[in-house]
């Protein structure tokens, strides 16, 4: 019993005897002899934290194949002066200590052989054993084998005599018996019935139509007697078969010789007949073979393309945009319109909404007494309280466009109707916000009950000598990667924070914008101590002094054009796309950012840098696309050019334009998935380009009845955006599905369609907010056929892509070998039309051909005569 397979067997003999004595309970003082083990081993119970102190997680560390494990004696020694009695050793404590030499072997039981997970071998020579068990002769293993055999017989069960307990009375209580005789009857026809002729005849089917209604005869309810019925439990069941018996690990190694032919043999199989018949006979079916593998790929594995996720719903799918909630205000909603949604980057379930007047420019100059009184908002909505507004944003006039800084949420710029540029700093509002989040329930809601919804005044407004002179309908921000020189050039951003502004408005130009305190040379000692002096000033209205330097004297540093290319004048923007450039951080680690505290934001504190200190970007694309109020697409550079005669800085003229709608671009919206993949929408019709491609959309589509008024790219899936229509419905497009019309169109509002902004909240939550025309926000959550991506989704659409860009580069070459065509046969035509013409005749050769043209005539007039017998003498006479 010194070598494992002793150990094995003792196992085999403690199961047998257990089986044994299932029959009949064990005596007292021999219930401890089921639980016996051999003296050189000791159960053990090893705890998570001990299994990881000492490396042998189980089925990590050691597994059923490997289960050994040595463990240092001093290790051990240290864990038992270390957890004392807590420790797992302590049961073997003296053993341990005993042990002749530095390391004991643990031996993980995963069959539980001896009652526990783990036992520690106590003696060198069962360790020597188990580690190198002595090779076993085929005649003991056989032996072996007939032992287990011959142990494993089963026993014949004995009969014994039925006793009762009562079930044969339920069965003849569940059974169906006669409680009274059967009753018989007889059913006879008459004789004289029998064949006697059949007369059919004629009859309306109203005549003979009788209806049988069903009623309910109280003799027969029955009432259903009480009933029994018995129910069994089993255990599961579970067949497994294995063809292998596992006995102990043996380190075996194997060898391969391929067997090859002699080059003799090459040369007499390569050259035989046989060989040449074969592959004459298989060639067609070779080839055929070869075809398929071309076309399919046949180590694809069709049930996993088949089911790509196990999370798909089961039942009937969900295809509908359905309703989640919706945001209005008797008040502040009241005959006014949403021109912009922006979902706050940070904290879920809040949103942001501009609510405009519902005025033309007419009705705005009729009523500007009114407007003034009435001053606009932008409203912050909450999932947790969809009746009140969680903060208002006062605004000097309507807000057509506005969005949050990217590098510090609280920082909120937007452009007004007017042409003036609006920044707000939200610092000391975000713990409102935030407690929205705890479904209304919190102590900041309920103490505001009674008062009015917090006001928050903007911090500074721009110049109104530089602003746009006409209402600014888009606004973005630079990314935090970059910032733009005031020669257009990208220079790396050394505070790694946004900090410049693009607007546009259709008075014809593009402006950027830097929310930086611009560098001064020197000042004098007058300004310095007014400056202190500022500095000690609190704000009467409680509007926090982030931007109190940019208050009426903010102004762009540089102002984009946009000439027109063939004629005179300028395009006026409506909207504009910026590629989205990300650069590595250039100057290292990130700066720690600011966060909001109770005076603002720290991007009030950034100065402009040093032109010396920032470093071109040359990998930063200058180009964007802008849409025009004339339904025409643009694509141009904001860098600007240096005259070499005047050295005055201008503006280029834009390498592209496409002309594809009838009014107002309303959206250029990129792609989030592809960065080169632009949506824009307008009047009756949308269109998608590549940046880079010349020869228009890659797919337009057609006319639809219905005027669009606004799009936006799906945030999840690369093939499916939505477009809102005038009517107040919503139509979602999914090119893998179809590209000629709407895969859904689903009704929203009675309204227009004003805007749309998609939003993750989480892998199982998307929703879509829509805006009307009446102030109402509806905030729709998106199904899971049209959030869930499938696999090879994002390369099927740039395949689509891909494919489409050269069906126009094929268009475009087939059209300049028709022009080529068509000049070389207009050519070819000129040329032979110069041919044929001859140089006209002298006199002399037209009177000799007259006279020749005469004499052929007379002759054949003699002739004819002479074969009519009308000319007598035709002998004696001769022409004069």
């Amino acid at each position: 019993m010194n070598s494992k397979s002793s150990l094995n067997n003792e196992a085999k003999k403690l199961k047998r005897k257990a089986d044994k004595q299932k029959e009949k309970p064990p005596p007292e003082d021999d219930v401890s002899e089921s639980q016996s083990h051999p003296d050189y081993i000791f159960p053990l119970v090893l705890t998570s934290v001990t299994q990881e102190m000492f490396g042998c997680r189980t089925d990590e560390d050691v597994t059923a194949e490997n289960p050994y494990k040595l463990l240092k004696k001093e290790d051990i020694v240290q864990d038992l002066k270390t957890r004392a009695a807590v420790s797992d050793f302590s049961p073997v404590k003296h053993r341990v200590l005993e042990y002749p030499e530095d390391e004991l072997l643990l031996v993980f039981d995963r069959d539980f052989t001896f009652g526990q997970s783990f036992y520690l071998v106590l003696t060198v020579e069962a360790k020597e054993n188990i580690l190198k068990p002595p090779v076993q002769s085929d005649d003991e293993e056989l032996i072996d084998d007939e032992e287990d055999e011959e142990m494993m017989v089963p026993k014949t069960p004995e009969s014994h005599p039925w006793i009762s307990l009562g079930s044969e009375q339920e069965i003849e209580e569940e059974s169906v018996m006669d409680t009274r005789p059967r009753l018989r009857y007889k059913i006879a026809r008459s004789l004289r019935d029998f064949g006697a002729p059949v007369c059919f005849s004629d009859r309306s089917a109203h005549d003979g139509y009788v209806e049988c209604l069903s009623y309910q005869d109280k003799s027969f309810s029955i009432t259903a007697l009480e009933r029994h019925t018995a129910i069994q439990s089993t255990h599961d069941t579970r067949d497994s078969s294995t063809q292998t018996m596992w006995k102990y690990p043996k380190n075996m190694w194997t060898q391969y010789e391929p067997r090859e032919f002699s080059p003799e043999e090459k040369k007499h199989h390569l050259e035989s007949e046989n060989l040449k018949n074969f592959i004459s006979s298989v060639m067609i079916r070779f080839e055929l073979a070869l075809q398929q593998n071309y076309i399919m790929d046949v180590f694809s594995d069709d049930w996993a393309t088949l089911c790509e996720d196990d999370s798909v719903p089961m039942g009937k799918t969900e295809i509908h945009l359905k309703e989640y909630q919706s945001f209005t205000d008797l008040n502040l909603c009241r005959e006014k319109s949403i021109s912009q949604i922006q979902w706050h980057p940070n904290i879920s379930g809040v949103i942001a909404v501009a609510m405009t007047e519902r005025l033309s420019l007419e009705e705005r100059i009729d009523n500007s007494t009114k407007l003034l009184l009435n001053p606009s908002y932008i409203l912050f909505w909450s999932f947790s309280d969809p009746i009140n507004p969680q903060l208002q944003l006062e605004c000097p006039d309507d807000v057509l466009s506005f969005q949050f800084c990217p590098s510090d949420p609280n920082i909120i710029a937007a452009g007004c109707i007017n042409g003036q540029i609006v920044l707000w700093d939200i610092s000391a509002h975000v713990e409102k916000l935030q407690d929205t989040r705890s479904d209304g329930k919190n102590i900041s809601h309920t103490a505001n009950k009674k008062n009015k919804i917090p006001v928050v005044q903007f911090c500074t407004l721009s110049a109104v000598e530089n602003q746009h002179k006409a209402p600014i309908t888009d606004l973005q921000w630079l990314p935090e990667t970059f910032e733009v020189s005031r020669l257009g050039i990208p220079v790396e951003n050394l505070s790694y924070q946004s900090v410049q502004i693009v607007t546009c408005a259709p008075d014809c130009c593009v402006l950027f914008w830097d929310i930086r305190p611009p560098r001064v040379v020197s000042q004098s000692l007058t300004d310095v101590k007014n400056k202190s002096e500022e500095k000690l000033l609190e704000n009467p209205h409680g509007v926090p002094n982030t931007f109190k330097h940019l208050n009426l004297t903010w102004k762009p540093f540089i102002r984009v054009s946009l000439p027109k290319i063939d004629t005179s004048g300028e395009y006026s923007p409506i909207k504009f796309s910026l590629r989205d450039n990300s650069v590595d951080n250039p100057t290292g680690e990130k700066p720690a950012q600011n966060a909001g505290h109770e005076e603002g934001s720290g991007l009030g504190e950034l100065r402009v840098s040093s032109a010396k200190q920032q470093k071109p970007l040359e990998n930063i694309s200058t180009k964007l696309y802008v849409g025009t109020e004339d339904g025409e697409l643009i694509y141009t550079d904001w860098k600007m050019e240096k005259d070499n005669d005047s050295g005055r800085l201008y503006s280029a003229k834009p390498t592209q334009r496409f002309i594809l709608h009838d009014t107002v671009v309303n959206t250029v919206s990129r792609s989030p998935f592809f960065n080169n993949i632009i949506l824009t929408v307008g009047s009756w019709s949308f269109a998608i380009f590549k940046e880079g491609l010349t020869n228009g959309p890659i797919l337009q589509s057609a006319c639809s009845q219905i005027m669009y008024t606004v799009g936006h790219w799906s945030l999840s899936r690369p093939a499916v955006f939505f477009i809102g229509r005038e009517d107040g419905n919503i139509e979602v497009w999914d090119l893998l599905e179809k590209t000629h019309e709407a895969s859904l169109t689903q009704t929203i509002s009675a309204a227009s369609i004003t805007s749309i902004k998609p939003r993750s909240i989480s892998l199982k939550q998307h929703f879509l907010a829509v805006s009307d025309d009446r102030g109402v926000l509806h905030i729709l959550q998106i199904p899971w056929t049209l959030r869930r991506s499938s696999i090879n989704e994002r390369a099927t659409v740039r395949k689509y892509f891909e494919m489409e860009e050269k069906r126009l580069n094929y268009i475009e070459k087939r059209q300049i070998r028709h022009e080529k065509e068509k000049k070389e046969m207009d050519a070819e035509e000129e040329r032979k039309r110069k041919e044929t013409v001859k140089p006209p005749k002298q006199e002399e050769e037209m009177n000799a051909e007259a006279q020749r043209e005469y004499e052929e005539y007379v002759d054949l007039e003699k002739i004819i005569l002479k074969n009519i017998n009308l000319l007598i003498g035709a002998n004696n006479t001769t022409d004069p």
